[in-house]
């Protein structure tokens, strides 16, 4: 009895040692596969912008008006033509479905929410990408109250200096917090005032990249 249970713990250890043995080969084999395909992978191209500066622009106003009605009377993909006070088409695909191009800026719808959508801009021949994106946004306060909010993400990197880039921020700031006070005149059923005479394109003209 002594013999065979000696017999049975060895085989066991046996097995064990076995067993061990062959996990540590699968742990070496797929560390090795790993380092192999690590060194076969072509290293990323290099940026671009070699050093962007990404920044973001939040803009709000409250709205005396449900989140839905809001959207429903500013939301649609080419309703910034209204508040805008520019001229606005789609030129490709369909307001309001993803990859509809409008004529402001050839600018493409990437991202929707029911209240919501953020679109960009797309590069242009000679001039660096600065990643242009907007989003807007209605957004419930109260069952009968609501927020338009505005954000801007963009990299303004390429821009000369510090007061440039200064400038450049205060340019959309000014622009899109008119936009958005239209907005809400509109959304709380009121009538925009006449817009006052200029010379060539509207003040501002459409959102630059």
């Amino acid at each position: 009895m002594t013999v065979a249970r000696h017999s049975l713990q060895m085989r066991i250890r046996n097995t064990t040692l076995w067993l061990t043995g062959c996990a540590l080969a699968i742990v070496t084999l797929v560390h090795g596969l790993a380092q192999v395909a690590s060194a076969q992978a072509p290293a990323p191209a290099p940026l671009a912008i070699p050093n962007p500066t990404y920044i973001s622009i939040p803009l709000e106003i409250t709205v005396n008006r449900p989140a839905a009605e809001v959207w429903k009377r500013v939301g649609k993909y080419c309703d910034i033509g209204e508040w805008l006070r520019v001229n606005c088409t789609i030129i490709s695909g369909k307001d309001g479905e993803f990859g509809a191009v409008r004529s402001i800026g050839n600018e493409i719808l990437v991202g929707k929410t029911e209240l919501s959508y953020t679109y960009t801009q797309p590069v242009r021949e000679g001039r660096p990408y600065n990643l242009y994106h907007g989003t807007l946004e209605a957004r419930p306060v109260t069952a009968t109250t609501s927020k338009l909010v505005y954000t801007l993400v963009l990299d303004n990197s390429m821009l000369a200096d510090d007061a440039a880039r200064d400038r450049d921020r205060a340019q959309r700031t000014a622009q899109f917090t008119t936009a958005l006070e239209n907005m809400k005149i509109l959304a709380e059923g009121g009538t925009l005032p006449p817009a006052p005479a200029r010379g060539g394109a509207p003040k501002g003209g459409p959102p630059k990249q």
